[in-house]
């Protein structure tokens, strides 16, 4: 069965070809098609998988005509979760690159009025590990459909005050374009598939708010 290989960053470096057809047995996983691509039979490591533009574990068994897309690590930037006070700046710098012409940026701020309601303060949780594993998802995501240099995404957890960052995120690119639209994406993707709940504490009591507030 023949299957489409697309290849990204340093890894379509390698190969030298963006993408590439390839005829594998019935039954094959993605690692084994990968592992099928000479230039790249010893350097699989840290290689994500995605096929039909959904992440797959290795031994993902491909179709005929499927799309198999080898996303390398995310280079530049941090993808994390913290207690303490956002540093927008440390974002910045952490997807700072000399290829990079435009650093996009977005800040979410605790607000002191929501659905009609005086908000005290916010109270976020996570599920500590898979909420890191898909912010790392989501850069990886970003860079395999935009021309970028590095994504930066922190959350907060615990106690926000009103005002606070509660999320923020960097992104650098060769051109603003990219930067701007990779920005945005990441702030919805995120709302809707990181496992992260709010509790707004208000005047007379408190309510917790699903994904996607």
């Amino acid at each position: 069965m023949r299957v489409r290989i697309r290849f990204f960053a340093g890894v379509r470096e390698q190969v030298g070809v963006s993408e590439r057809q390839i005829d594998v047995p019935a039954g094959t996983t993605v690692a084994e098609a990968a592992a099928a691509i000479p230039e790249l039979a010893d350097t699989q490591s840290g290689l994500a998988y995605a096929v039909n533009c959904e992440y797959v574990p290795p031994e993902h068994a491909l179709a005929e005509g499927d799309e198999v897309a080898l996303i390398p690590p995310v280079s530049g930037g941090i993808c994390q979760l913290t207690d303490e006070p956002i540093d927008l700046a440390a974002l910045v710098a952490a997807v700072a690159d000399e290829r990079a012409g435009a650093i996009a940026t977005f800040t979410g701020t605790t607000r002191v009025e929501s659905r009609g309601r005086t908000v005290l303060h916010l109270e976020y949780e996570a599920y500590p590990g898979m909420a890191e594993q898909e912010l790392d998802r989501i850069a990886a995501a970003l860079h395999s459909t935009h021309d970028l240099c590095g994504v930066a995404i922190t959350h907060r957890v615990g106690r926000v005050e009103i005002g606070e960052t509660s999320v923020a995120i960097a992104v650098s690119a060769p051109h603003r374009a990219d930067a701007f639209t990779a920005c945005r994406e990441a702030i919805d993707t995120l709302k809707q598939t990181v496992p992260l709940w709010k509790k707004e504490v208000y005047e007379g009591g408190e309510e917790w708010i699903g994904r996607g507030s």
